[in-house]
């Protein structure tokens, strides 16, 4: 499977130890904390290599001191009584035995790891939990699953726009398998312990053994159902090691329920038989509906959407595709583009999605990051029944908020958004900035509030969100698009661009085609900045339609 790659692709490879940005259900920090937590531990491997240099200078010298010991007892022992006839011998005896011995002992007892661990101490505040380990795998599960990675390729670091390669160890596959298994997540359990087995019998050299793997492989295999295999693999396990007790009490567990399974199987087939027979018997009648052309079931929404991050599904004719266009656009003659027309592409036609081409530039996204960084904060999301904001797991980023309070430039951008879409900026929300680690998503979602939650955008008095307008700040490796499930349109993230869709029709009606969602990064790092713009001062700019979609 090939996932699709934008041109001009940053060259940023998963980092799978995150902290803090999301719970248990996800992982990830974004980039910066990240970059942090990177340059922490090359601080760690300075002091754990100084803490090694001044222990091999330590052993050094007590070596010296051991092999001029040894030579001059060998001497010694030889005439005692002779070498200490010598007094400037019997003096040096004394010296040693009551100064140098004890200089030596001070040296070996002198603790040359109170810097390393001082410094260790202090930074593990900044180090990632249990829990964010367990995001950070759940991460690499879903990414493993959306694009649908074998573990194998995951193992070796054969990722689409990796240039980093990094390879995982049997502990890193068995780790990962383990926390599945805590999960309760058997299908990714076996997996992992499978590669994990995998690299073991190809030689690699671990301190995770074979029986441990099997135990975890086996049973992960019984509970999803396959007796015959897990019964094979306890046998396997047993081979390596016989007094293994948990296996031999599964062994005998496995084989009482392969019996019963089998007998079951059997009696389901001479079910099958007899009523076969029956059929058969029985006259055949034409049908009506099976002249008629085979009904084709709707593909369900989560597996659409996995199929369009990988590139998969994307509904768009060559007919419809020959009616989308490229201009120069200014909006009706807007003065700010008269000069210097915007670079305006069609992206999809139902629901109408445009891009903005070099519409920000390097420098103000630079500062928009800048501005966004220490304000980057959990992402929420409106409940719709009480219209609190609180995190969710189909959420996986952090956003901040910028107005133009933070810096002019905000106010300039939100200028450049009024001139190209004729929409009143005065009514929107403030500019949101998002960042999406590896692994980070937004599943499936609307914009804008349903009939069914009348109270969504309440307390802003602005109406509902009648258009989104969407920052590209950066280009990612791989994964990372935006993708509209019911229509199968997909846009890729380039940095510099922006798209911009209407979520309401004229009427005010909601225009449910603009459900979409924002795949998960496999490789790289995804910046956006969103701008919703709402009803209330539109009245003029874009008047109200005569049908519900129109």
């Amino acid at each position: 499977m090939t996932v699709p790659t934008p041109a001009l692709l940053c060259q940023t490879h998963p980092v799978f130890r995150n902290r803090g940005l999301y719970s248990a259900e996800c992982g990830g920090r974004d980039t910066e904390e990240m970059t942090d937590l990177l340059y922490t531990e090359k601080d760690l491997v300075t002091s754990l290599k100084n803490y090694i240099m001044v222990e091999e200078m330590k052993l050094k010298q007590v070596k010296q001191w051991a092999e001029k010991m040894d030579t001059l007892s060998a001497t010694a022992t030889q005439d005692p009584e002779g070498f200490l006839g010598h007094p400037v011998n019997a003096f040096k005896l004394m010296k040693r035995l009551n100064t140098e011995w004890g200089n030596l002992e001070n040296l070996v007892l002198k603790d040359s790891a109170e810097g390393f661990i001082s410094n260790l101490t202090l930074q593990r505040q900044h180090f990632p939990t249990d829990e964010d380990q367990t995001g950070a795998a759940k991460a690499l599960l879903r990414l493993q699953d959306t694009y649908r990675l074998d573990t194998n390729t995951i193992s070796t670091g054969d990722l689409p726009g990796v240039t980093h390669k990094s390879l995982m160890t049997v502990e890193d596959c068995f780790e990962l398998g383990k926390i599945a298994y805590s999960e309760v997540d058997y299908y990714h359990t076996e997996l992992w312990m499978e590669q994990a087995l995998k690299q073991l019998e190809e030689g690699e050299e671990s301190t995770v053994d074979k029986v441990t793997v099997l135990d975890y492989l086996s049973y992960a295999i019984y509970q999803q159902g396959d007796l015959g295999r897990a019964l094979e693999l306890t046998k396997k396990l047993l081979r390596i090691d016989p007094d293994h007790q948990r296996a031999n009490g599964n062994l005998k567990y496995f084989e009482f329920q392969l019996i019963k399974q089998r007998k079951a199987q059997a009696d389901e087939a001479k079910k099958a038989q007899v009523e076969d027979k029956d059929k058969k018997r029985r006259k055949r009648q034409p049908s009506d509906a099976s002249k008629k052309k085979a009904f084709k079931e709707p593909v369900p929404e989560r597996k659409m959407y996995e199929m369009l991050c990988r590139g998969e599904g994307v509904k768009m004719t060559n007919r419809r595709q020959s009616r989308l266009f490229c201009r120069y656009y200014t909006n009706n003659g807007n003065p700010s583009y008269l000069l210097s027309p915007a670079k305006q592409e069609d992206e999809w036609d139902r629901p109408y999605i445009v891009r903005y081409h070099d519409i920000i530039s390097h420098s103000e996204i630079e500062k928009i990051k800048e501005l966004a960084l220490p304000k980057l904060r959990r992402a929420t999301i409106s409940n719709p029944i009480t219209g609190v904001l609180e995190t969710a797991p189909y959420r996986i980023s952090k956003s901040a908020w910028l107005t133009g309070y933070d810096h002019p430039m905000i106010d300039q951008i939100n200028q450049r958004i009024e001139d190209l879409t004729g929409l009143e900026m005065d009514t929107a929300e403030e500019l949101q900035v998002a960042n999406y680690g590896v692994g980070g998503q937004y599943e499936p979602h609307f914009d804008f509030g349903r009939k069914d939650e009348p109270d969504a955008f309440k307390e802003l008095g602005t109406g509902n969100r009648v258009a989104t307008w969407l920052f590209y700040m950066s280009d990612v490796a791989a994964g990372g698009a935006t993708v509209f499930p019911d229509v199968g349109a997909a846009v890729w993230p380039k940095k510099g661009t922006a798209v911009f869709w209407y979520n309401l029709f004229p009427s005010g009606e909601g225009d449910y085609s603009t459900r979409h969602a924002a795949c998960p990064v496999l490789v790289g790092n995804k910046w956006v900045s969103n701008k919703w713009i709402h009803e209330r001062g539109q009245e003029f700019r874009r008047p109200c339609g005569l049908t519900e979609i129109a």
